[in-house]
């Protein structure tokens, strides 16, 4: 799935190459590939897409294309009975309705903790006493940057929703194990949200086995 393209017939040894280009301050070392340039091909407050000139580590030259998402993150909140609180609502990129965690970007100046707690009040209208930080998953990792803060909210208030205007979220609530059961069947694909219903799972059967 690496998004990468150059010249197939053999060139000069990366080595040689190397040495060359940083003789003139022309490479920048990442990993076994060296970066030649790099240019913003678009940007908006949300997504970036950059091409990097490059130098394989087979030694040819090419070009890699990045999408760079704003960090974000993503809070399933559970319930003292065990129910998982999640939401459903059309997702653009995807092109259907999907059921997943509360989720958002981090502005600048807040910290993941923060958003978590601004998401999960604005699209569900929950305040939460505890948040539990899971850590930060990479959702795909071959040409897209897009680190996202993983959250478990438990002691829970219940409040009045404030959603954006674009955002028609519909709130779903089910017992943890059907929200398991969905994610194995495909029903729940929303990659961060499957990480954090099933370390729950996992977590829980774990306590419950002592």
């Amino acid at each position: 799935m690496k998004r990468i393209s150059g010249e197939m017939s053999a060139k000069q040894p990366t080595s040689n190459i190397q040495k060359s280009a940083e003789k003139n301050g022309e490479l920048r070392p990442h990993g076994p590939w060296h970066i030649k340039t790099s240019a913003v091909m678009y940007e908006d407050p949300w997504v970036s897409v950059r091409r990097d000139e490059v130098v394989r580590p087979d030694g040819l030259d090419g070009s890699y294309a990045i999408v760079a998402i704003k960090p974000g993150v993503c809070v399933v909140a559970i319930d003292d009975d065990g129910f998982v609180h999640l939401t459903e609502e059309f997702h653009y990129a995807v092109g259907r309705v999907t059921i997943e965690g509360v989720s958002g970007g981090i502005e600048s100046g807040h910290t993941a903790t923060e958003t978590a707690h601004r998401e999960l009040a604005e699209e569900l209208g929950i305040t939460a006493r505890h948040l539990i930080h899971l850590g930060v998953t990479d959702p795909f990792t071959a040409s897209v940057h897009s680190p996202t803060a993983l959250f478990v909210a438990t002691g829970l208030e219940r409040g009045t929703a404030t959603p954006e205007p674009t955002e028609l979220i519909r709130p779903v609530v089910m017992s943890l194990g059907d929200a398991v059961q969905a994610v194995d069947a495909g029903q729940i694909t929303h990659g961060p949200t499957c990480i954090i219903l099933l370390r729950m799972a996992i977590q829980r059967a774990a306590v419950a086995n002592g």
